[in-house]
């Protein structure tokens, strides 16, 4: 009998090890630079830490320019992602404001790729009065009501304790609340949609810092953190835990329990 099912347990090894051979990694675009970051460093914590956690490939575009106007291959081609299951924008990209410019870096969302933003990317593409509350029928809240809220400024770089709000979510379920080294608590102007899953406090300032959205009639994923300004955050596990599980949840590869689907975790 033990022998039996000695062979049984080998075999169902055997068949999920080439089950998980057969699935195809996620293609993934990582798209950083721009203002006031160490995105040279960022760009490869951020990649290693992703395939290490997800069945993924990661791919960069990236840019060694500290301006707020980077000049990114995907600005005027709205086809910059085409082949690619999920984009990523960590870049810093606060002046660039032609909407046409805008419009093409969203095409490939509203065409039904999803998304996963982190923190500057909340700041980037803005023009306008964006300092106060904006609608996303207005032309500078395109954006915004792809990310699902609307944020403009932080205030000084202090600790950041971070409780998950939605514990039954499956990005949220069963990470630890955890306390940041300095970081940005960035500002809430208004909430377009977005789900809360977790807020952060310095003092007695609460602000959501991890939701998601989701985007146009076709629904498709947004997942979204302002946490990340530091390296030692960006490399911190509990927030690559965070972001793979967002990279799992929005290309609809995450079970319910927060664990990754079949041939997708590592």
């Amino acid at each position: 009998m033990l022998k039996h099912l000695c062979t049984l347990a080998i075999l169902c090894l055997a068949l999920t090890a080439s089950y998980a051979a057969d699935v195809k990694p996620l293609k993934i675009l990582l798209i950083t630079g721009g203002c006031c970051h160490d995105y040279k460093a960022q760009k490869d914590i951020l990649k290693n830490g992703i395939e290490a956690r997800v069945n993924a490939i990661v791919d960069q575009m990236h840019v060694d320019d500290k301006s707020t106007k980077p000049p990114l291959p995907l600005y005027g081609n709205p086809d910059y992602a085409k082949g690619y299951d999920l984009i990523i924008h960590d870049e810093c990209s606060a002046g660039i404001a032609d909407l046409a410019v805008i419009e093409a870096v969203l095409k490939p969302h509203r065409d039904g790729i999803p998304g996963v933003n982190l923190h500057c990317a909340m700041h980037s593409y803005r023009f306008g009065n964006f300092g106060k509350p904006v609608t996303a029928e207005a032309e500078n809240g395109k954006w915004f009501e792809y990310l699902g809220l609307q944020s403009s400024s932080h205030g000084k770089q202090l600790p950041i304790n971070i409780t998950h709000v939605d514990k039954n979510h499956p990005i949220s379920k069963g990470l630890p609340d955890w306390t940041t080294v300095n970081e940005e608590l960035y500002n809430n102007i208004s909430i377009l949609g977005a789900n809360p899953l977790a807020k952060g406090k310095q003092g007695e300032d609460e602000k959501v810092v991890v939701w998601t959205n989701t985007y146009t009639d076709k629904k498709v994923r947004v997942f979204s953190t302002t946490i990340g300004h530091n390296n030692a955050t960006v490399e911190d596990a509990r927030y690559l835990d965070l972001v793979a599980r967002g990279v799992l949840w929005a290309t609809s590869h995450l079970n319910d329990d927060g664990s990754a689907a079949a041939g997708y975790g590592k």
